[in-house]
C-alpha cells in the first residue's frame, strides 16, 4: 500500500476565515485597512513570515515586520473556531486508511497551530506523521519537509495531495507524484499545474488511486 501525504490549509480544511482573523489582529497595531477574505486566500501557502510579507506589501507597510509576525502567531495558536473540514474529507481519509494506506501531513502552517486545529476538528487520528512549517528549518516548496514525512511513513509508493502552486513545486522538487484538489486556494490555471490526479470531490480520490496505482512512485 501507499504512503499518502496531504497539505492542510485549502486541501483538507478551509481555514481562511481564521487566518484572516489572525492577520487582522496583527494589523490592529497599524493604520492599515483589514485584509479581505479573498486577499487572505491569495496570501496562504508559504508560511507565516511570507504571508506577513505579502500582507505588508499589500498595505504599503515598511516597518514592524517582527511585531506583526508575533501578533499573527499570538492569535493563530487558538484561531480554530471558523475553520471547517471540506466535505468528504473524513470519509475519504477513513477509506484510504481502511485500504491499508499510511497517511501524513506536510503543511507550512506552524506545528502548534496545526495540532490545535486538528485537535479542535477531531481530525488528527488518521495521520501517522504531521510536519508543520517550523518542524524543520526549511519550508515548502523546499522538498525537505515532504521528504521527511515520507521517510517517517516507511517504505512503499507515495503520493502528495495539495491544492496550490506551492504544493506543486514541492512535489516536483521532491520527485513525487502530485494529486491536485481543485477547490482550494490556488490562483494558477489548472493546465499550468503538473499533476497525475485532479479532483474536485473528495469522495473520488480513493477510486482514482485504486484505478491506476501505477501513478504512484516508489
Amino acid at each position: 500500500m501507499a504512503r499518502i501525504v496531504f497539505d492542510l490549509d485549502g486541501t483538507l480544511i478551509d481555514s481562511a476565515p481564521d487566518i484572516q482573523f489572525s492577520a487582522n489582529f496583527a494589523l490592529e497595531v497599524t493604520d492599515a485597512a483589514p485584509l479581505s477574505l479573498s486577499e487572505t486566500r491569495s496570501f496562504v501557502g508559504s508560511g507565516v513570515p511570507i504571508f506577513v510579507d505579502r500582507m505588508m506589501r499589500a498595505r504599503g507597510l515598511t516597518e514592524g515586520r517582527e511585531e506583526l509576525i508575533a501578533r499573527f502567531l499570538e492569535a493563530y495558536q487558538s484561531a480554530v473556531h471558523q475553520t471547517i473540514v471540506f466535505e468528504g474529507v473524513r470519509d475519504t481519509l477513513a477509506d484510504l486508511a481502511a485500504a491499508g494506506h499510511v497517511l501524513g501531513i506536510c503543511t507550512n502552517k506552524p506545528i502548534a497551530a496545526t495540532r490545535a486545529v486538528l485537535a479542535h476538528l477531531d481530525l488528527a487520528a488518521p495521520f501517522a506523521t504531521v510536519f508543520g512549517g517550523d518542524s524543520l528549518p526549511q519550508r515548502k516548496p523546499d522538498p525537505a519537509p515532504l521528504r521527511a514525512v515520507f521517510a517517517q511513513l516507511g517504505a512503499g509508493p507515495c503520493l502528495y495531495v495539495g491544492d496550490s502552486e506551492i504544493d506543486v513545486k514541492t512535489a516536483e522538487r521532491a520527485g513525487v507524484p502530485f494529486a491536485l484538489y481543485t477547490e482550494g486556494y490556488r490562483s494558477t490555471p489548472l493546465d499550468q499545474l503538473t499533476h497525475v490526479i485532479r479532483f474536485d470531490d473528495w469522495a473520488r480520490l480513493p477510486g482514482l488511486i485504486a484505478e491506476d496505482p501505477a501513478l504512484l512512485s516508489v
